[in-house]
């Protein structure tokens, strides 16, 4: 079997610390981007006894300057696999609550994060073997799955970046690069919540299933994390 180098952003906690878990255990190598003091010390013990496999990076993707520093310690070799994890909630909240400023915020992690960082690693990635990107999103930026309204922050981020990945798989299918969108399900993380019925560990082994089989017609396209399309 040959091991993949994986990038992962977003990689302290939740779905992301449970990539970093995964991918150590079956021998791939990781170059995980972390945003905080906190979420660094918390993979720490992964990185001990990961056997030089892990190797952690500062990164808040929201800011350009992080991303640029995160690329120059990640461009040092090639990148197989990138995985856009990072992502925040937002405030949940009506119409006549939301908060414009928490909405920009979110949209430039939800959003433009993924479209900075994919962008940055470009040429690690055209050096790579399966030259593949899978962003984490969410059936809540499906439009016709929303019947409920609010959460306009987190729902409306991750309509921009499902049409920036659409927008991804084209520009980048001349370079034989894969991006797909995978929805997680509903997972027992801080971000979930404890009423989540589903362990991150399921989720993440269905969308490392779904990663590893991508093929070209795959690109562009919605999937949760058993492989059934979501729809627009």
């Amino acid at each position: 079997m040959k091991y993949m180098r994986y990038v992962i952003t977003g990689a302290s906690r939740g779905i992301g610390f449970e990539f970093v878990h995964q991918l150590l255990e079956r021998g791939d190598i990781v170059d995980a981007g972390v945003r905080s003091e906190e979420g660094l010390r918390r993979l720490e013990p992964l990185r001990r006894a990961s056997r030089g496999r892990l190797r952690l990076h500062p990164l808040d993707v929201a800011e350009e300057r992080s991303v640029r520093g995160f690329a120059s310690k990640v461009l040092e070799e090639p990148v197989d696999v990138l995985i856009n994890n990072a992502g925040v909630p937002g405030l949940w909240c009506t119409l006549a609550d939301v908060d414009y400023v928490d909405m920009l915020r979110t949209f430039a992690i939800n959003a433009l994060g993924p479209l900075r960082v994919t962008s940055a690693l470009l040429p690690g990635l055209l050096r790579g073997g399966p030259r593949k990107v899978a962003h984490v999103t969410s059936r809540m930026g499906s439009l016709a799955s929303n019947n409920e309204g609010g959460a306009y922050a987190y729902r409306m981020s991750k309509v921009a970046l499902n049409m920036g990945v659409r927008n991804l798989s084209n520009d980048l299918r001349g370079h034989g690069i894969l991006s797909v969108l995978l929805h997680p399900g509903w997972v027992k993380t801080d971000m979930g919540g404890p009423d989540a019925p589903l362990p991150p560990r399921e989720s993440v082994r269905g969308m490392l299933n779904i990663i590893d089989g991508l093929r070209a017609e795959h690109s562009g396209r919605f999937f949760d994390y058993q492989g059934e399309e979501v729809p627009w």
